[in-house]
C-alpha cells in the first residue's frame, strides 16, 4: 500500500482544525494539526507535508507571515497551500504570496477537498 499524502492544517480555532482534519482523514490523508503559525513552521521542519491548509488570522504568527516564510525557503517553496480564512479582505494578499487557493470560512468540505486534490495534481481545479 502506498504512503498516504501528508497534510498539515494550521489554524488557531481548534474546532475548525479538528473538523478539517476529520474530513481530510476520511478522504485518506495523513493529517497533522498546528494551532499557530510558529507551531506550523516547526511541524513543517519536522516533517515536510505534501500540502498545507492555512488560516490567515492567528495569534503569535499570522498565516501571511507563514506563507512568506514557506515561499522563502527552497525546500518549502513549492509545497501547495490552500488558505482557509474568514478574512476575505486578505484573499488577494494570500494568492499573491503564493497560495494556490483561497476558501472562505465557514468552509465547504467538498470544495476544500477538491482544492487540495487539485493543488496536489490529483484532479482539475474546482
Amino acid at each position: 500500500m502506498p504512503d498516504r499524502r501528508r497534510l498539515l492544517v494550521i489554524d488557531d480555532d481548534r474546532k475548525i482544525a479538528q473538523a478539517v482534519a476529520v474530513r481530510l482523514k476520511a478522504a485518506g490523508y495523513d493529517v497533522r494539526i498546528a494551532h499557530d503559525g510558529d507551531a506550523g513552521l516547526t511541524a513543517v521542519a519536522e516533517q515536510l507535508p505534501d500540502a498545507i491548509v492555512l488560516d490567515l488570522r492567528m495569534p503569535i504568527r499570522d498565516g501571511l507571515s507563514v506563507l512568506h516564510a514557506l515561499r522563502a525557503q527552497e525546500e518549502t517553496a513549492d509545497v501547495p497551500v490552500v488558505v482557509l480564512s474568514a478574512s476575505a479582505v486578505d484573499k488577494n494578499s494570500a494568492l499573491h504570496a503564493g497560495a494556490q487557493y483561497f476558501l472562505p470560512k465557514p468552509h465547504d468540505s467538498k470544495l476544500l477537498l477538491a482544492s487540495i486534490e487539485s493543488a496536489l495534481g490529483n484532479h482539475v481545479a474546482p
